[in-house]
């Protein structure tokens, strides 16, 4: 039975696929038949031969079985599948594996992984970015309570918040693109790295092999891939999650009783918040979401912590990478398609979100009356003092600040009634709030746009 979560719980059927047992040995054939193919080009091994391996992978004459039962017997997963497929490929299977190391074949399948992998997790990436551009320009006429510290601060439109978030997932669309391209590199190159075993035309069969089958090559490597890209690349996905935990903390946050500005999707007919109270309606999935972040940063540390190897390659990288690699592509890609169903169906509950604004509007203007008195010949110090003495004594006495203010002769002697008034009108103090966060909209589209076709 499955042990592990992200056997059953995490992870698209697509993701699992890409990382299931099967699929890997399905991989190391077509790296190995690739291999075959370039290094028959090259003279290296019988025409036959390539021929001969080419055949037994495309008919699909390894079998996984086979495999186990080797490596049963080897010790050694890679020999297993070097055995198995020299055995489907009949005499010229000796030639099955010439010249090259286990990494050639297990770093170029991590590539064909890594470079699917990250395809899925783009287009959901843009996918989610469409739904939070969405959500945003939705909300940008609702006038909304912003808050620092956890506290009343300075209105803002809702939509801001949308504007805010798609900008930083635009960003990690940049990010992903880049340590992708770092990453996704095979490499063919031997033992220590420097293509002994393949006689001087090393570089052109590495070429060769990789464009078979779709990728770049490494540079240069040890017996491996040199690891900074890797955890560059497990280091952006941990990036990923983390705005995606930003995104979810802020919406459980909201949806506090107390709050109840937003809702995340509830199924009301049959979904159950508490076995025990009734009532509840919790948020769940941002909840999930904000978990799976924490497992996420620290595969993160485990990832840099696999850069360091020894001389020309030991093996510790290697265990931590069969756990780390899929679970972070498995738990990304679930945190991922969470957000995309609380965004696109989240409640924005428009009466709470007016009715928290209205219920410290006057207070929350203290800025704009400081700076219009700092104008009218106070000073900005000397204004700051003023209504911050008097913001305090709105608070203690439970009073509106506006009614303190008009009770103040210094404030009077500089702002009439009806300017204290205006100045206490939420919705015109929203300086350039709706065309920065218009702007972030319109260039996440854009960039999401292009990542899904693209």
């Amino acid at each position: 039975m499955p042990v592990h979560p992200v056997e059953y719980r995490y992870g698209s059927p697509q993701m699992r696929e890409i990382f299931d047992v099967h699929n890997r040995y399905k991989l190391m054939l077509e790296v190995e038949a690739a291999l075959a193919r370039a290094e028959a080009e090259e003279g290296l091994i019988p025409r036959e031969a390539a021929e001969a391996i080419e055949s037994a992978v495309r008919e699909g004459r390894v079998r996984v079985e086979r495999i186990l039962e080797l490596e049963g017997e080897v010790k050694h997963e890679t020999m297993a599948v070097v055995l198995a497929l020299a055995e489907a490929s009949g005499p010229l299977g000796e030639y099955v594996h010439f010249g090259v190391t286990s990494n050639d074949i297990l770093d170029t399948v991590l590539a064909l992984q890594i470079k699917r992998a990250c395809g899925i997790i783009r287009e959901k990436l843009a996918r989610l970015t469409l739904e939070v551009v969405r959500r945003g320009r939705e909300t940008l006429d609702l006038v909304a309570l912003g808050r620092t510290h956890g506290m009343a601060a300075l209105p803002i439109p809702f939509g801001f918040k949308f504007a805010v978030w798609s900008s930083i997932l635009v960003r990690n669309l940049d990010r992903l693109a880049t340590a992708e391209d770092r990453a996704a590199r095979g490499k063919i190159a031997g033992a220590v790295g420097t293509m002994a075993g393949l006689q001087g035309v090393g570089r052109r069969i590495q070429e060769r092999v990789m464009e078979i089958l779709g990728l770049e090559p490494s540079e240069i490597s040890t017996q491996v891939v040199p690891r900074d890209s890797l955890a560059e690349l497990i280091t952006t996905l941990a990036l990923i999650s983390s705005t995606l935990d930003l995104m979810a903390n802020e919406v459980r946050n909201l949806q506090r009783t107390e709050i109840g500005e937003v809702e995340e999707p509830f199924e009301e007919r049959r979904q159950v918040g508490s076995s025990t109270m009734p009532h509840k309606r919790n948020p769940i999935m941002s909840e999930k979401v904000c978990g799976l972040a924490r497992v996420m940063r620290g595969l993160a540390v485990a990832a840099l912590e696999n850069v360091v190897l020894e001389h020309e390659r030991d093996l510790t990288n290697s265990s931590t990478e069969r756990i780390i690699v899929p679970e972070a592509f498995l738990l990304l890609d679930e945190q991922l398609e969470t957000m995309i169903k609380v965004v696109s169906g989240l409640r924005i509950r428009r009466e709470a979100i007016e009715s928290n604004l209205r219920r410290v509007a006057s207070l929350i203007m203290s800025e704009r009356v400081m700076l219009e008195l700092a104008r009218k010949g106070l000073g900005r110090q000397r204004a700051h003092e003023l209504v911050r003495s008097l913001a305090m004594r709105a608070i203690s006495e439970k009073k509106q600040l506006a009614e303190v203010l008009k009770a103040s002769p210094e404030v009077t002697s500089l702002l009439s009634l009806e300017e204290i008034d205006a100045l206490m009108e939420p919705s015109t103090y929203l300086g350039e709030g709706p065309e920065l966060a218009r702007a972030a909209l319109d260039r996440a589209e854009e960039a999401a746009r292009a990542a899904i076709s693209g």
